[in-house]
């Protein structure tokens, strides 16, 4: 769901441009197609200011939305949906977004994908939002065909203060599936940005604040069931779930964070499930910064792999600590439990986590240094195919959505996190969460070729994962289209740790690149 995408203070409020009229998608590929084309356009951004010529604020919001969605035999869903809109221009934004079920029976149905939209000021307060959204995924054992998601929406929306808010009319639709729901339902935004410059290249700026993060956080965790939870076929959960995942977040005010955590099984036989939730942290230094204690609720999203959540909304509460290794890392262990109110699920869960701070406040010391680094980012988004290794003893061809985030930490070497989502092939609900390292070469006449290595869990769609773990390597060569996007043809193989999923991988991306602050 997306809302109206003010430049932050002190940029100006545009009004030129009308919205434009939403055409039906011919077909899975070109929606998805379109908003990755879409992606790869030179994006708008106003200058900083105060004589940085280089350095760029690029507005931006975060959008959160619900709506109750109608599915066959009348079943009602309530789904969820947010996104991170960046302005291509003073009116167009795009950006990566993710609908879940929240409430209802349907625990465990996710998509990730792409949205964009147009806004358009109507006077005064409020404004009005036309935009697409085009996504794979599933799960919940919903009737979604092959997981490709379509969702038109119009919103209009009225300013409050630091937010804006209203009513958002929709269309959901599984076009090879059985769902197809109008409804009208809530949206919510608040305005953000960053400092950028186009192509990554990028010298030091104090106008430059990252993107939004402080600290990224890679999780690997294991939930021991109590004795009362049972999956959704009503067998007990007898065995321990080892799960991976990522938290992203942000600090508000000294000590309080918060951030978004996404997790996928890994072993225990709960190949598929998913979970995706909004936290809020509170914590205080030690002994002079060496150690961090604190305590973290999460709420949000949840279900699939036999995991009895009911309509999907789970609850987690842990205390944590971390002892600093670096100034930018830090290994932390926490332990808590979780909850599934509307399901048979409940379970204490202990996590190892490895702490990477990278943008943030300075210190006073660390502004005294001078303005923070640059660091290049690439955001990617494609489509992948390979032939994949069904349950049913199969092996047929699988398309997804692919969603990246890369960050460098050096001039070749980067940290990835993606999201790979099912949208063609017949396995609607398969999804896929990576995290690992890549090695990019300098470019070379508009050339680059590079390689990553990553790791993860995925399961779900009737793909034979066997427990979730995943290893998937690639090579790549990346052609430039202009001073900030490229195309990237990748070539791999993705395996399962247990499971009969084992093959070759093609995958056809844009990339947008540009430079934001790093830590100091």
């Amino acid at each position: 769901m997306t809302g109206p995408l003010r430049s932050p203070s002190p940029l100006p409020t545009h009004r030129s441009g009308r919205p434009p009229t939403a055409a039906r998608a011919r077909s899975p590929k070109l929606a998805l197609a379109a908003l990755a084309a879409a992606a790869a356009s030179p994006a708008w951004a106003q200058p900083a200011g105060d004589g940085d010529a280089a350095a760029h604020r690029r507005p931006a919001a975060i959008s959160i939305g619900f709506e109750r969605i109608t599915l066959p035999k009348n079943e009602g869903l309530g789904l969820v949906g947010t996104s991170y809109l960046l302005h291509l221009t003073p009116n167009l934004v795009i950006g990566p977004a993710a609908y879940g079920a929240l409430t209802g029976e349907r625990g465990g149905l996710f998509t990730i994908g792409g949205e964009v939209a147009w806004h358009q000021p109507l006077g005064g307060r409020w404004s009005a939002n036309a935009g697409f959204y085009a996504g794979g995924g599933g799960g919940g054992v919903a009737p979604v065909g092959s997981g490709l998601m379509l969702r038109p929406h119009v919103d209009l929306l009225a300013r409050f203060g630091p937010f804006r808010g209203g009513l958002s009319w929709s269309r959901v639709s599984f076009p090879s599936g059985d769902i197809g729901s109008t409804q009208l339902g809530f949206v919510l935004l608040a305005d953000t940005g960053f400092g950028s410059w186009p192509g990554g290249a990028t010298p030091a700026s104090r106008h430059a604040d990252g993107v939004g993060l402080d600290r990224v956080v890679a999780v690997a965790g294991v939930y021991r069931p109590s004795r009362s939870s049972t999956r959704v076929s009503g067998t007990p959960m007898e065995r321990s779930v080892g799960y991976v995942g990522a938290r992203f977040e942000r600090e508000f005010s000294p000590g309080l964070l918060a951030g978004l955590e996404t997790n996928g099984a890994a072993s225990g036989g709960a190949g598929g499930y998913a979970e995706y939730l909004g936290t809020l942290a509170a914590e205080t230094g030690l002994q002079g910064g060496l150690f961090t204690a604190g305590a973290r609720l999460g709420l949000g999203m949840s279900g699939g792999g036999d995991v009895s959540t009911g309509g999907g909304f789970l609850a987690k509460a842990a205390v944590y600590g971390n002892v600093r290794l670096s100034p930018s890392v830090s290994l932390g262990l926490e332990g808590g439990l979780a909850r599934a109110p509307d399901g048979r699920f409940k379970a204490s869960f202990g996590a190892v986590n490895l702490n990477w701070q990278i943008d943030g406040r300075a210190q006073p010391r660390q502004a005294a240094a001078g303005p923070a680094p640059a660091t290049r980012m690439e955001w990617v988004a494609g489509v992948e195919r390979y032939q994949a290794a069904r349950r049913d003893g199969s092996t047929r061809p699988l398309e997804n959505v692919v969603l990246k985030a890369n960050r460098f930490v050096g001039d070749t070497v980067y940290l990835t996190a993606q999201v790979h989502s099912a949208y063609g092939g017949g396995a609607g609900g398969y999804t896929v969460g990576l995290i690992g390292a890549g090695v990019q070469s300098p470019a070379w006449a508009g050339w680059r070729a590079g390689g990553e290595f990553i790791v993860g869990a995925g399961g779900g769609g009737g793909v034979d994962t066997e427990g979730g773990a995943l290893l998937q390597p690639t090579v790549y060569v990346d052609r430039a289209l202009g001073r900030a996007t490229s195309a990237r043809l990748s070539v791999g193989r993705i395996d399962s740790a247990r499971g009969r999923l084992g093959a070759s991988v093609a995958e056809l991306s844009f990339v947008y690149t540009f430079g934001v602050a790093g830590a100091r």
